[in-house]
């Protein structure tokens, strides 16, 4: 049995890799996050014309019907650059249609979507620290030919950028995913530490959608587009935690105290192997958890809380050690570091922190 990738998967991420130098590097990633709309129209459908935003949906929708073991390379060597772009809320749309939606709603989306000119974000939960059915509060009244909604979503993901919203709702005839247009209801930016990742709370009060544009949903199916989304921010953890991890290791050997490089001092290497140990015992639960998704689907919710569990603690420690081995430099923000740092603050809560994850993998163990 090959447990490494194959060698389509590795052009895939050189590929990837490649992008994320020369069209997206770090000066262009600041100013994305400088500006309000934090979007770049002419990157995102660079990406679509790659296949990158179609990479999951199936060839007989628009796409390339890979899998998630596929979609966790792109998403890992974009967040190692810290790409500002929906690309990890796109994927979540496509898996949440492919799920949830009818032959008829893919037919219409999924195309869309794999193009790049349908641009999703997809929120589920309302309470940030409470992940159960129950935690959605939004409601939807259903009529004859349309839903009426009522309260608010906070903190969706790249929902500012977004042509479309999934969103996650309570109506009178059971749980279910409303299909919105931006333009059809309220979104006001919520301040984060990470610019690279803004998010916005949407009011949805008096907003409606016809009958069309709802896709019922179940707890089960529910609690498996949270897995899904807590394997995404794993693979991102992944990416940012490497660069981060090559990025100081770097500096190490640059830095020259008392006459030779830091990296030579014992005290810097046992930190730095330490993070390399934990950045690569995670990255190993990311990707058996990817594989999951597709290949044994009973054993993602264990897999991906044993992932997310872990990295969500792994990666904010990255972040702390990186910047306290560059020393006083790497809290200024002209440096890169403190960016990767504030990327572990937007990933540790999302689809379950540490303390949810690590207490369902004891509950899925018997305990």
């Amino acid at each position: 049995m090959n447990f490494g990738f194959t060698e389509e998967q590795n052009l895939l991420r050189d590929q990837v890799t490649r992008f994320m130098t020369e069209a997206c590097p770090m000066s262009k990633v600041r100013d994305l996050t400088a500006s309000n709309a934090c979007f770049d129209a002419t990157l995102w459908q660079q990406m679509a014309d790659l296949g990158w935003l179609g990479l999951i949906t199936p060839e007989a929708y628009g796409g390339l019907g890979l899998k998630w073991i596929d979609q966790i390379i792109v998403l890992e060597e974009t967040a190692a650059g810290l790409c500002p772009l929906p690309v990890t809320s796109q994927a979540l749309t496509v898996t949440a249609i492919l799920t949830c939606g009818s032959e008829a709603q893919k037919q219409r989306w999924l195309p869309q979507l794999a193009a790049g000119a349908m641009i999703g974000a997809l929120g589920l939960y309302d309470e940030a620290n409470w992940i159960a059915p129950e935690a959605i509060q939004v409601t939807g009244e259903h009529s004859a030919d349309q839903i009426t909604l009522n309260g608010s979503k906070p903190f969706v993901n790249d929902a500012a950028a977004a042509t479309h919203l999934l969103l996650a709702v309570q109506s009178n005839t059971g749980l279910g995913l409303a299909m919105i247009p931006t333009e059809a209801v309220r979104i006001s930016a919520q301040p984060t530490m990470d610019l690279t990742k803004p998010m916005a709370s949407v009011d949805l009060t008096g907003a409606s959608l016809p009958v069309d544009d709802w896709l019922p949903m179940t707890a089960d199916q529910l609690a498996y587009l949270c897995n899904c989304g807590a394997v995404a921010t794993t693979a991102e953890m992944v990416g940012a935690g490497a660069a981060l991890v090559h990025m100081t290791s770097d500096y190490a050997k640059q830095r020259v105290q008392f006459g030779k490089p830091i990296g030579q001092y014992q005290g810097v290497k046992h930190r730095l192997a330490d993070l390399y140990v934990d950045l690569e015992s995670y990255r190993s639960l990311c990707y058996y958890a990817a594989w999951a998704i597709d290949d044994d689907p009973d054993s993602l919710p264990k897999a991906a809380s044993l992932a997310k569990g872990y990295a969500s603690d792994a990666f904010a420690q990255i972040g702390i050690d990186g910047i306290g081995l560059h020393g006083a430099i790497g809290f200024t923000a002209e440096y890169d570091a403190q960016l990767y740092l504030k990327r572990s603050k937007w990933a540790r809560p999302m689809f379950g922190d540490s303390d949810f994850h690590l207490d369902r993998v004891a509950a899925l163990g018997g305990l």
